[in-house]
């Protein structure tokens, strides 16, 4: 059994851990507050785009009347026989089995679709997501080609991929978590879906975890492209907490202050809903085509920003969470190790007075 002396050094360590433990769980608190305002203000623009481009949808043909092609491709379906999975994971550790959890997600569904013999690219999106697919994925091969045409007067560029694993991660996005850029996820979009467009990927998924409330959150595998329906998430698979992470996140989030209720919505919401909704004939400068190929896009992206926005929300919730818990572990240890130090202590005081007795008795 360890002596005094060790056991209180044990118990100064512990006591440090708690302090550190605790000072993460309010900075994570902070930043999950920032984080719930940041996504609430992102709803109103969102819902307004929405409401636009269904508005075109109800007075306008989705297909064009004198060729029958659809207005834009990224409504139209094709067999998946190639597939996208964007990856959405955290930066940081110290968040329970946040990343962990996305990660099997994510690895379910691809042994699912590599199973049907279908190819799978992946975009992970986060230090964590990265991590855990470079030493096991390969990535991408491209090659870039160059032709010369009248007499070297023009040269076409082109990128041919060659394919060497049936799962490859095509790109890696390091630091679109750290500020959440709407540009830098348009960018992103734009080169999504680009290759939807050339038909080099049939499909596009999305694995996040969605956040609603700290107590109400799922590790969803959502399907991006083709779009369906505008405004309906059309969701693949999906885990939902457990009763045991309910409470424990409960009891973290009220310790903060932090409301365990989905936040009311705000004015602006609420108008943006009406938005586009009147029923009245609206004139269109633009045609058809020129809208949808101006406004999918956009929604595009903006579905993958509000995708970004819940994972962080979520990953500042699971880390107060981890770190709520590493704090209430610690004060237990600390009072298990005082217990067991009063214990030896006593028991070297009760072997001293014996000794003295026996001592004085013999004399």
């Amino acid at each position: 059994m360890a002596n005094v002396l060790d056991l209180r050094r044990r118990i100064r360590s512990v006591k440090n851990t708690r302090q550190i433990t605790k000072a993460m769980k309010m900075v994570s608190a902070a930043k999950l507050r920032r984080a719930q305002e940041r996504a609430m203000q992102a709803r109103p623009y969102a819902q307004m785009l929405l409401n636009v481009l269904e508005s075109l949808v109800r007075r306008t043909d989705i297909y064009n009347e004198e060729t029958g092609e659809i207005l834009h491709p990224l409504l139209l379906e094709r067999e998946e026989k190639s597939v996208l999975v964007i990856v959405i994971a955290g930066d940081k550790g110290f968040a329970g089995g946040f990343n962990s959890n996305i990660g099997k997600a994510a690895q379910k569904f691809i042994n699912t679709r590599t199973g049907e013999g279908e190819n799978v690219d992946l975009e992970p999106v986060g230090k964590k997501a990265i991590a855990l697919y470079r030493k096991k994925i390969p990535a991408a091969s491209y090659e870039k080609t160059e032709q010369h045409y009248d007499n070297d007067l023009s040269t076409h560029y082109d990128t041919i991929r060659h394919r060497a694993a049936q799962v490859e991660v095509v790109a890696e996005h390091t630091d679109l978590l750290l500020k959440t850029d709407f540009e830098a996820v348009g960018k992103m979009a734009r080169s999504i879906i680009e290759r939807y467009e050339r038909a080099e990927i049939d499909s596009v998924y999305i694995v996040y975890n969605e956040f609603k409330s700290v107590i109400s959150q799922r590790v969803v595998v959502e399907k991006l492209l083709p779009i369906r329906k505008l405004g309906s998430q059309e969701i693949a698979s999906a885990e939902e907490m457990t009763e045991e992470q309910r409470d424990a996140a409960a009891r973290a989030a009220q310790s903060e202050g932090i409301s365990v209720h989905e936040p009311d919505k705000v004015e602006m919401e609420e108008e943006a809903k009406k938005f586009g909704t009147a029923d009245v004939d609206y004139i269109f400068d633009q045609s058809p085509e020129e809208l949808f190929a101006h406004l999918m896009p956009r929604y595009v992206t903006t579905q993958i920003f509000h995708a970004l926005l819940e994972s962080v929300a979520s990953e500042h919730a699971a880390r107060m969470t981890a770190t709520d818990a590493a704090t209430k572990n610690a004060g237990d240890l600390i009072d298990s190790l005082s217990l067991t130090m009063n214990r030896v202590r006593q028991a070297a005081i009760t072997k001293e007075i014996i000794e003295i007795v026996s001592g004085a008795a013999a004399l």
